[in-house]
């Protein structure tokens, strides 16, 4: 079963979407309501948490298919669990999605700043791509095949 795909951080950027899940997939903004979008400490992507009266912006894919999903979830890893939230579209229409938050054993890892998504394109992007240890997961799954 595909499923859509709301995010917010890393994987907005189409280019590493299609890293991360092995194609690409048509998407359009979207928000997410009553969450916020923090960064992580000492790192350049960013996690969310509940949180009432905060938007977050970000992306929706489309019908990912079962492997894209278990890419996603290797690349994730065991600091974000995969929840169905309800997302909005810029003309009002709702939709369910599923995204990944912050478990709440690692939310004192959440930092107070903000993400940014210009900030990460300008400073972050190429040490993301470069050091995230979910790309080497997604590696290391190839190598088992």
């Amino acid at each position: 079963m595909s499923k859509d795909f709301f995010a917010y951080g890393t994987l907005m950027f189409a280019d590493i979407m299609a890293t991360v899940c092995g194609g690409s997939y048509q998407s359009q903004p979207a928000l997410l309501r009553d969450y916020r979008r923090l960064v992580i400490r000492n790192e350049v992507y960013p996690g969310i948490r509940p949180q009432k009266g905060d938007i977050v912006r970000g992306t929706v894919y489309f019908k990912l298919k079962s492997d894209a999903w278990k890419r996603l979830d290797l690349f994730e890893g065991e600091m974000y669990r995969r929840d169905t939230i309800d997302i909005e579209y810029a003309d009002g229409r709702t939709a369910k999605a599923q995204t990944y938050v912050v478990r709440p054993e690692f939310a004192s890892r959440l930092g107070r700043n903000e993400w940014s998504a210009g900030e990460f394109l300008r400073l972050g992007k190429s040490r993301f791509q470069a050091q995230y240890k979910g790309f080497e997961m997604l590696k290391a799954k190839k190598g088992d095949g």
